[in-house]
């Protein structure tokens, strides 16, 4: 099956995603009022140069209509959700919040070699940010943290979207958004399996084993779980105009559980 990698892709997966994670630390440290989302993407596309991989956003296609993704990272802003463009008036400001998902192909592609690719993301604030925004942010964190824990060989992957839609519920009134989820990641940037971040009975046959990669990214908001693409063909909103938040590892099931490529060095969990 083309989900399941073999040891060595495994830990380049791994390799990969520890200094993805390292990276996107780096990033999210720097993202402070006054800088823009461009000057931090070309940053962010150096530093992915640096470590020996390459951006696995920059000139993506979901549908080969589409127009090239023109950024090293999605940068959102508020109540853009995700696949925020990197633009120069994107100015971070005092009290907002700010999403950085970024993914990288390491080791560099080269004739003879591919590279293996890892997708990873965090909401940051700017600045003061209210207290409900902070619970926002916290209780999506920390729904992205039960469903890693829900992630073992032998359970279907609907037990993810289960214990994290359970989570998310029990913490207050929020939105869950439906339309996007996580995936399966590793030989391509979006692989088989979905990984909703809600319950998907057509998911409980579908069984996680050892050497699956998946990415599982709750994306949470404020009021509806609903979205709206912008005229941009890429940002996408909520369309309600409430504030979301988005966290995201990518994690390789093992024999025994799981192990987290993306970890950040200083993340608490």
């Amino acid at each position: 099956m083309a989900y399941i990698k073999t040891r060595e892709e495994a830990n380049l997966i791994l390799q990969g995603g520890k200094k993805m994670g390292k990276i996107l630390e780096d990033l999210g440290k720097m993202a402070k009022a006054g800088i823009s989302a461009y000057d931090l993407d070309q940053i962010a596309e150096k530093m992915i140069i640096a470590s020996g991989g390459v951006p696995a956003f920059k000139g993506y296609r979901g549908h080969p209509s589409d127009p090239p993704f023109p950024s090293t990272m999605c940068c959102s802003v508020n109540e853009e959700l995700v696949h925020g463009v990197a633009r120069k008036k994107l100015i971070l400001q005092d009290g907002d919040i700010f999403s950085l998902d970024i993914g990288m192909q390491y080791p560099a592609p080269k004739k003879d070699k591919r590279g293996y690719f890892t997708d990873t993301a965090i909401t940051v604030a700017i600045g003061r940010i209210p207290d409900k925004t902070k619970e926002l942010m916290r209780v999506t964190k920390e729904s992205l943290e039960v469903g890693i824990k829900a992630a073992k060989p032998g359970v279907p992957v609907s037990a993810i979207g289960k214990a994290i839609e359970q989570y998310v519920k029990s913490q207050g009134k929020y939105g869950i958004v439906r339309d996007l989820v996580g995936h399966g990641v590793g030989h391509a940037v979006h692989e088989d399996p979905r990984v909703p971040n809600y319950y998907d009975k057509r998911l409980d046959k579908f069984i996680l084993q050892p050497g699956m990669v998946i990415a599982i990214e709750p994306m949470i908001s404020l009021g509806s779980y609903e979205i709206i693409t912008a005229d941009d063909g890429w940002t996408i909103s909520m369309a309600d105009g409430s504030l979301c938040a988005h966290f995201e590892h990518t994690l390789v099931i093992t024999e025994k559980g799981n192990k987290v490529a993306t970890r950040r060095p200083g993340e608490r969990f």
